[in-house]
């Protein structure tokens, strides 16, 4: 259904996941790439771009420009940012710095310090902000900036951001943000506030906006999909990596479909709605991106792949005259592949029923015998497949975990057991083969969730007898609670010295009743009068203590304040609570938090120390540069030797600084995710407008390096 209309070599390798195209002076196509050794490539073959400043001409008949960065590159964007949609602007991310440059006009529009890093870009409107922005993901944080370089958007999120994309997710006719971390989660924020979470099994490494509130994705494990709001479509998994995807309506039917380009070079395109594939290619070397646009200026939009080593296919849907006969091809082609499934499957199933009647031929006078049964695998119709979750604090050569035990309601025996579950087993399957002498009715399955996340089991069981050749396959799905990694505690457990507390408008029935639907009891939580039950964390994260009055106050005692969060968070959405303010004190967290800003402070003290340093040095270079060579064309072979001698040994004591200045700048980027951890942290524990102004106001208070403000802040929710 896609054609290929042009082939390029453009010889330069390209990074994955750093393709572009922008319009830089407001007519033609560019397309962008991030290349090796700090480079940009820039290649229009349709006009000149000025060549000075940061750009160089590979050659004089050449239509690729290359942008000097001298760092190396960690994430690629071109958009508009003016309000008009005219001119779009590069950007430029790198480890430590976001560069704003006017390609057209040769020209850094600004050039900033990135803290927390860049390692997504995107551009456009979020929200209810007028003027476009450039977005930054990095350590933990988002960070959006206008065309003057204006901070006018910052927020914290739970991890390392890895992707970004706008989409009109709750169809309220305004951009949210949907982030992509690697703690797993999909983030939709609309302005600096999470309206939905979405964990998946690995680190999100692209996502693209489809139709409506529609998004595609891709993990780092292989897997692709698609969602519309909360709710997964479909995905599929593969053995090699999902570089970048892109929505591209490829059969002109107004339903973009989803491109995958893959780790092994492919190319494919799958409908919106099924995942179903309806086209593929190769190309000769792993995709590095891919992007839309109309590269030929001839009024059509091409769908543009670029391989990491400089190939470039520009495809075109299909003509209705060369898509007649390529349907017509697809069509047969998918009915002999139905066809040739359905014989396989009708010669297995009439298989069966051949081995069944050999051995009803070979049946007694008397009728069929109990063995014959067995070996045929009839079972008793009432046979039935029951399960029990429950908790194991562990044993000896056995960490905690959460068992299920399936069993069966006779004496048929269990072949196999496979338990489907996202993010709990690796490969999202499990497995167990009982050997032939331990087959029982019953068997145990030890489950770890590594979060405290609601998981559907999915359970596929074997049925049958021991000497069965044939068994029946049973389903059934369970739920496992949010918290069940945890066990009833009693009151001689040491309370927690950190707190939260906060006065909700409900019973304290209600309460319980989320107790009993969210934690994995042996027997339900009951209670008359003030509540008060106790959990033992099987994570290590200690106990923790629900107690509620009967006046509606409710406390929460942890050490964990991510547990606190993940309570009140689970609690707020069951109470249906829109709002909710806290008052929260964690004594030990507050005293990490204060030495991490220390540390900060002696980090970036550091850091000004050494580039001060370094500038000394280079200029310092220069000038033994030049009396080196003066001493050399004079004949002075003393002082030039001399001279080299201290050039050698600045450029040592350069490298060594420079080597320092990597180290302290990866302890100062782990030291900005604490602190921005803390900041979301302090943010989970409230609900609404609540949250919201906990992260803006932490921001505010280092801003201003008030750290009693930003500890009171934690706390009580305001300054």
């Amino acid at each position: 259904m896609l054609v290929p209309i042009f082939t390029l070599k453009l010889n330069h390798k390209i990074n994955s996941r750093m393709v572009t195209l922008g319009k830089y002076d407001g007519k033609h196509p560019n397309l962008t790439a991030a290349t090796t050794a700090g480079k940009v490539f820039v290649h229009n073959p349709h006009t000149r771009i000025t060549r000075s400043g940061r750009a160089t001409e590979v050659s004089i008949d050449s239509d690729i420009t290359l942008l000097g960065i001298n760092q190396k590159v960690s994430a690629l964007c071109a958009g508009s940012l003016d309000g008009m949609g005219v001119n779009d602007i590069l950007m430029v991310g790198t480890q430590t710095n976001i560069l704003a440059y006017d390609v057209q006009n040769n020209t850094d529009l600004f050039y900033k310090d990135a803290p927390d890093g860049v390692n997504a870009i995107v551009m456009g409107q979020i929200g209810s902000i007028d003027s476009p922005l450039a977005i930054v993901g990095g350590n933990c944080a988002l960070q959006g900036y206008d065309i003057e370089g204006n901070d006018l958007f910052w927020t914290v999120t739970g991890d390392n951001v890895c992707s970004l994309a706008l989409c009109d997710f709750n169809s309220d006719g305004k951009n949210e943000l949907i982030v992509g971390s690697e703690d797993f989660d999909i983030r939709v924020f609309q302005d600096d506030e999470i309206i939905a979470e979405m964990t998946e099994t690995e680190a999100i490494t692209s996502l693209c906006t489809m139709n409506n509130s529609r998004f595609g994705y891709a993990l780092a494990n292989g897997t692709v999909g698609v969602y519309d709001k909360s709710a997964r479509y479909w995905r599929i998994k593969s053995k090699n990596q999902a570089v970048s995807v892109l929505s591209f309506d490829l059969d002109n039917d107004g339903v973009p479909e989803l491109i995958t380009g893959w780790s092994n070079g492919k190319v494919d395109a799958r409908s919106d709605r099924t995942g179903e594939v309806v086209f593929k290619d190769n190309m000769s070397a792993a995709v590095a991106g891919i992007v839309t646009g109309d590269y030929r200026m001839d009024g059509n939009t091409e769908l543009i792949c670029c391989s990491v080593e400089g190939e470039v296919k520009g495809y075109l849907p299909a003509s209705d005259e060369v898509k007649g006969n390529l349907m017509d091809t697809n069509v047969e082609q998918e009915a002999i592949r139905d066809l040739s499934q359905r014989k396989q499957n009708l010669i297995l199933e009439l298989k069966n029923y051949e081995e069944n009647a050999k051995a009803a031929q070979s049946e007694r006078p008397s009728g069929l015998g109990n063995l014959d049964k067995a070996q045929m695998g009839i079972i008793p119709a009432n046979t039935q497949l029951q399960t029990t979750l429950m908790v194991n604090p562990g044993s000896e050569g056995k960490p905690p975990h959460v068992e299920i035990n399936v069993s069966t309601s006779n004496d048929t025996v269990l072949k196999s057991v496979l338990i489907f579950a996202e993010g709990i087993f690796e490969g999202e399957s499990h497995v167990v083969h009982p050997s032939q002498a331990n087959l029982a009715n019953t068997l145990s399955v030890p489950i770890v969730p590594p979060k405290d996340v609601p998981v559907d089991l999915h359970i596929k069981a074997f049925v049958g007898y021991k000497a069965s050749a044939q068994f029946h396959v049973f389903e059934l799905t369970r739920q496992l609670p949010r918290f069940s990694m945890y066990l009833p505690c009693t009151d001689q457990v040491p309370e927690p010295k950190s707190s939260v507390i906060f006065t909700v408008n409900e019973r304290v029935q209600r309460v319980v009743m989320w107790i009993n639907q969210n934690f994995l009891l042996a027997e339900d939580v009951e209670c008359e009068g003030a509540l008060n039950v106790g959990f033992m964390s099987l994570r290590g994260s200690g106990p923790v203590f629900i107690q509620m009055t009967t006046g509606g106050q409710v406390t929460i005692k942890t050490d964990d304040m991510d547990l606190a969060g993940d309570i009140i968070q689970a609690l707020a959405s069951f109470l249906g609570l829109e709002e909710l303010q806290v008052t929260a004190d964690f004594p030990m967290h507050m005293e990490e938090l204060k030495n991490v800003l220390t540390k900060v402070d002696d980090f970036n003290a550091v850091r000004m120390k050494l580039t001060a340093e370094m500038a000394d040095h280079s200029n310092l270079i220069r000038s033994l540069v030049v009396r080196a060579e003066d001493a050399r064309l004079m004949g002075d072979m003393r002082n030039m030797r001399r001279g080299y001698m201290e050039l050698y040994d600045l450029n040592r004591d350069l490298i060594n600084g420079y080597k320092i200045r990597c180290t302290n700048h990866q302890e100062l980027l782990s030291c900005l995710k604490l602190v921005n951890q803390t900041i979301q942290k302090a943010g989970q524990l409230r609900v609404g407008k609540h949250k919201t102004h906990v992260v803006s106001s932490c921001r505010e208070a280092i801003k201003t390096s008030n750290i009693n403000s930003l500890l009171k802040i934690i706390k009580t929710g305001s300054s």
